[in-house]
């Protein structure tokens, strides 16, 4: 389901549901929102993060993405609640199963997708590592920037890249053994955590550029790889990535 870019004036004055989203970054945060509001044919804008701008940091409570805004609720910011929203704003088709044991493991992979400590988080100290060390990843400016932001420290650094990989073996270990029992997705049907698979692989490798037209500096930052991390990485992860954009998510990415 496509949908509209509108500027920041526009975004603080309208009504609906809004999201601030990075330019020129297929964040994978942000890219997997996209995708649960496609998924559920949700109408939406995004406005993209400006800076600079004051009535958006005011509006929105911080300079970040994704930011999402729904009427006048109060902005959502984490990756959870931005998925309960869009369950509650389209019920079907449902995300996150009914059952109870089934819908905790769905939230626990999500999270090690997506919350401290998990995949993004993560690969992003990782870059953040390499930018500082000058062997790869983000530039000095950026990594200097994020790794403020995100509580970088040596100690940190140092061991994110062993996390990424432990991440990365069970992803794929989880992928191969549903594989094996003939099955296509994480769970019994597709699921959020699907979703959230295909899209923080662009960390690792984004879409080429023709579907992905990307910040090519930071395509060059996603596409680092340490031997370690690239040999972590099973190639079912990109197969179930590129099932995922083939059947069910929106291609070209609109950054």
């Amino acid at each position: 389901m496509t949908f509209e870019y509108i500027g920041v004036d526009q975004a603080i004055a309208s009504h609906g549901l809004r999201m601030v989203v990075l330019d020129g970054v297929p964040s994978p945060w942000s890219e997997a929102a996209k995708g649960f509001f496609h998924l559920k044919r949700i109408p939406w804008v995004a406005t993209r993060l400006v800076y600079d701008s004051e009535a958006l940091k005011v509006w929105a409570g911080q300079l970040s993405a994704p930011i999402v805004a729904f009427d006048g609720e109060p902005r959502r910011s984490g990756w959870e609640e931005i998925l309960m929203l869009a369950e509650r704003l389209a019920p079907l088709p449902a995300l996150l199963p009914t059952n109870a044991d089934a819908r905790m493991r769905a939230l626990e992979l999500a999270a090690k997708f997506c919350g401290p400590d998990g995949l993004g988080w993560t690969r992003r100290l990782q870059n953040v590592h390499a930018g500082l060390k000058k062997i790869g990843g983000f530039n000095e400016r950026i990594a200097a920037y994020l790794g403020q932001k995100y509580g970088y420290t040596p100690e940190v650094g140092t061991t994110a890249g062993a996390r990424t990989r432990e991440l990365l073996d069970a992803f794929g270990s989880t992928l191969r053994a549903r594989r094996a029992a003939g099955k296509e997705y994480y769970l019994d049907a597709l699921s959020a955590v699907d979703v959230y698979s295909a899209t923080f692989m662009a960390l690792f490798k984004p879409l080429p550029e023709s579907v992905c037209p990307m910040n090519p500096g930071v395509r060059a930052a996603f596409e680092w790889l340490d031997a370690e991390t690239a040999a972590a990485i099973d190639p079912i992860l990109f197969e179930h990535r590129d099932m995922m954009y083939a059947r069910h998510l929106e291609l070209p990415l609109s950054l």
